[in-house]
């Protein structure tokens, strides 16, 4: 697969994530959209690493989003967990906008630099 169309820049304010489902190449791939607080978007693993929550429900502060079951704060840019409990950190997906579209490439992951 290549770039997936997830939402358009209208879907979403500063600060504000949306639950997409997309298409892989190992099946569907649940991706939280996320736009910061300074308007770029971002995509993630909408599966929180700790609790297994959808992280498009949590709150958007700046670059990062907190999962609302249990506080663990990860960065939209890399993925990785900011705040205990969780240690693990989870996918994040390239993004780009073309002609008012946010277009997803779930099946490129960006590696996390250790």
């Amino acid at each position: 697969m290549s770039k997936q169309i997830a939402c358009t820049t209208d879907d979403l304010g500063p600060e504000e994530a949306l639950l997409v489902e997309l298409d892989g190449t190992s099946g569907t791939v649940p991706v939280a959209v996320v736009r910061d607080a300074d308007g770029d978007f971002h995509a993630i693993s909408d599966i929180c690493s700790h609790g297994a929550v959808s992280l498009s429900d949590g709150e958007v502060e700046g670059c990062l989003v907190e999962c609302w079951l249990h506080g663990s704060q990860f960065d939209l840019r890399t993925g990785r967990p900011l705040q205990l409990p969780a240690v693990q950190p989870v996918p994040v997906y390239p993004v780009s906008v073309e002609d008012g579209n946010v277009l997803v490439d779930v099946d490129a992951p960006v590696a996390v630099a250790s």
